[in-house]
């Protein structure tokens, strides 16, 4: 069944809950395009659930929408907050449920495209998010763990601890990591234990603009989207970015692609090699990220 033809039929069907719309898939599968197209045909409104694009200044990394792209659709949780600003899940439910309901009371479904999944898990499950405080001795230890013993150490200590929770997280995810470290060792439960029996929320429809046949092809797109950063100026951002005097430190840049830039500006890495690295490293976490959606086919 064609989308459009999926969408009809949620329109159509008879329910007590609110509805929403949920694009999904990988990186550079081509989610941008549809949600437009759906937005424009339900006259209605776009929620980002990146983590990434949440931050300013970080639009060639982020692969952010232009204004000309939204064609008029207007679009929300992008460009929030400062990149040093610590952005908690907890803060972006908050934020976008706020939206959700205006939308709902205006009689619009919310269209809300996905990049990552803790973001959307906390929208659309009865979902608790853990309310333990911060550690700050615990959590500079683990820092300086990530800094001398690097990213995948850390990842490796919580697949020890909570093997089941670090399954829903990526290694570069430092941040999250370090929090699930901290939960774990403060409560000795994982932070999945804090979610109640997965009940969605809303009435959702999930869509995915990708087809699981052909993984080949979204390894090509993947690469010619990293060589266009490079041709948009992404080193370039990169270097303001270091000039606004935002370092290795800043929660924002604790991630995928800018620890390979980092290593470039250093003189560890060749631009070549940076390039090929970026490619790897995205087709591993377009891997995950089909991990991860595979339970929304379900």
């Amino acid at each position: 069944m064609k989308y459009k033809e999926k969408i009809k039929h949620f329109l159509d069907k008879k329910s007590d809950k609110q509805k929403i719309i949920i694009i999904y898939g990988p990186t550079a599968a081509g989610k941008t395009a549809m949600s437009i197209d759906i937005a424009k045909e339900l006259n209605t409104e776009i929620i980002s659930t990146d983590s990434r694009q949440i931050f300013k200044y970080m639009d060639v990394w982020t692969a952010k929408i232009k204004k000309e792209e939204m064609q008029g659709v207007k679009h929300h949780m992008i460009d929030i907050v400062e990149p040093d600003y610590t952005f908690s899940v907890w803060e972006y439910k908050a934020e976008a449920e706020k939206i959700i309901n205006k939308l709902h009371e205006s009689w619009k479904i919310p269209v809300l495209v996905w990049w990552t999944g803790l973001y959307i898990d906390s929208l659309i499950y009865d979902f608790d998010i853990p309310k333990v405080p911060a550690d700050l001795g615990l959590r500079w230890e683990l820092e300086i763990e990530a800094k001398e013993m690097w990213n995948e150490h850390l990842y490796n200590k919580l697949v020890e601890l909570d093997p089941e929770y670090a399954k829903e997280l990526h290694p570069n995810n430092v941040q999250y990591v370090i929090r699930a470290l901290e939960v774990k060792m403060l409560t000795w439960k994982s932070k999945a234990d804090f979610r109640k029996k997965k009940v969605l929320k809303y009435e959702t429809l999930f869509l995915t603009p990708y087809v699981d046949d052909n993984r080949q092809e979204l390894y090509n797109r993947i690469n010619m989207r990293v060589d266009m950063m490079f041709e948009q100026w992404l080193l370039q951002e990169f270097k303001k970015l270091i000039d606004m005097w935002y370092s290795k430190e800043t929660f924002a840049m604790k991630s995928i692609w800018y620890e390979e830039l980092f290593d470039y500006i250093e003189g560890k890495t060749s631009l070549e090699e940076t390039k090929e690295l970026i490619k790897k490293n995205t087709r591993n976490y377009a891997k995950r990220q089909l991990t991860w959606f595979r339970r929304y086919d379900n």
